[in-house]
């Protein structure tokens, strides 16, 4: 997820980690299966960024959205 475009829209198809209390903390979050997740901005130096989510935004550093697998919508 961390390579999208700004204002890119795209669905969660898995979370790609081992580490499980990374990857329940996600889920605690919405971050699941079939998940709508946009691009909504970045910061200026392109690290962390915000997406929208289920109706509230969620800031990740982009290496823990590398672990989030997605496909276009």
């Amino acid at each position: 997820m961390a390579d999208v475009a700004l204002g890119r829209t795209v669905l969660v198809q898995k979370i790609a980690s081992d580490e499980t209390q990374f990857r329940q903390r996600l889920q605690s979050m919405g971050v699941v299966k079939g998940t709508q997740v946009a691009v909504d901005h970045t910061a200026p130096l392109g690290d962390p960024r915000v997406y929208a989510l289920k109706g509230y935004r969620l800031t990740l550093r982009n290496a823990e959205a590398r672990h989030i697998l997605v496909t276009p919508q």
